[in-house]
């Protein structure tokens, strides 16, 4: 029997299975929930994600970048 060869190789993207991880959906409710203008969240977001995603930012630096840079009056913990 000839050996079986490898035609697709599936990935978590979202990283969680079957999730969509930090969507549009999570996004909302975060900005809710820490009272954090949306629309200036998804800009931020969508500039800065890919670069998270590939491992080129931490998430230190994302976060710093899209809800930590101005003073808030929560904690990182508590975001």
């Amino acid at each position: 029997m000839p050996e079986a060869r490898v035609k697709a190789l599936f990935t978590d993207i979202g990283g969680v299975i079957l999730t969509n991880g930090w969507d549009s959906g999570g996004r909302k409710r975060a900005a809710a929930q820490f009272n954090l203008d949306l629309a200036e969240m998804d800009q931020r977001h969508h500039l800065t994600f890919d670069t998270y995603e590939i491992g080129k930012l931490s998430l230190d630096v994302y976060l710093d970048r899209i809800v930590f840079y101005e003073p808030r009056s929560f904690s990182r913990d508590d975001f």
